[in-house]
């Protein structure tokens, strides 16, 4: 086993797409089979309406977490469309779930992980609707639901969110700058790392702080590795 570290985030695995979950399933298999740590920041799924739901189809993905949570330590950390994640899918898939944001040290350096959607604060009318339906109490109410009350309600909601989405400008679904700079001197790190603009890039905040943000697996894998003490993004569409 190496000391690397790989993150990830905003797999959107869905039934409809079985091409990223074959690509998650040799991610982990090979990429993933000797590293120490895997962090998966957020939106593994497309949408997650409870830990009893049925998904089969992602059965040969939690097996091979299984067997991977073996030599290596994975983290799992809520996005917006997974944030019902529980622990019985975190025992089965063999990962423990942690907060947004993390602060981690990578060598003597802090790192912040977070999923990246509370950075988005133009976007308020999301921010609303994120800080309702984080809240435990609306949790155990629409977990209380029957399974197909909230299969049938996780849709409409879907179907609503991409509807919004195309009314919304570029900008407004991007991280606001001051989020950020805010972000970084409250948990007082020098790297961040994030997903969720489906964005990937590495920005420059000043001379000291840098911001990485994972893509999407659309066509394929996008991940981060720290090794050797260096951090490098790894996705086709970012230029290095």
């Amino acid at each position: 086993m190496t000391e690397e570290i790989l993150f990830i985030s905003d797999l959107h695995l869905d039934r409809n797409n079985p091409g990223i979950t074959a690509h998650f399933l040799k991610f982990i298999k090979t990429r993933a089979a000797d590293v120490r740590v895997l962090y998966i920041l957020g939106d593994l799924f497309e949408v997650w309406s409870g830990d009893d739901s049925p998904v089969e189809e992602f059965n040969d993905i939690f097996n091979a977490l299984q067997n991977l949570a073996n030599t290596t330590n994975i983290y799992f950390m809520h996005g917006n469309r997974d944030f019902l994640v529980g622990q019985q899918l975190a025992q089965k898939a063999g990962f423990s779930i942690i907060q947004s944001p993390t602060v981690i040290t990578l060598g003597s350096t802090q790192v912040a992980l977070l999923h990246g959607d509370e950075l988005c604060t133009d976007d308020q009318a999301y921010q609303a609707f994120r800080k309702e339906v984080r809240e435990q109490k609306w949790q155990h109410q629409f977990l209380a639901k029957s399974l197909s009350e909230r299969l049938a309600i996780t849709a409409q909601l879907r179907a609503k969110s991409n509807l919004e989405m195309t009314g919304k400008s570029v900008d407004i679904m991007d991280v606001n700058q001051q989020a950020v700079k805010d972000t970084f001197d409250r948990l007082k790190v020098s790297i961040m790392i994030h997903g969720h603009t489906h964005r990937p890039a590495i920005h420059l905040l000043d001379q000291h702080r840098r911001r990485f943000v994972l893509g999407d697996w659309k066509p394929e894998p996008s991940y981060i590795s720290w090794s050797d003490g260096e951090l490098k993004l790894i996705d086709s569409r970012v230029k290095t």
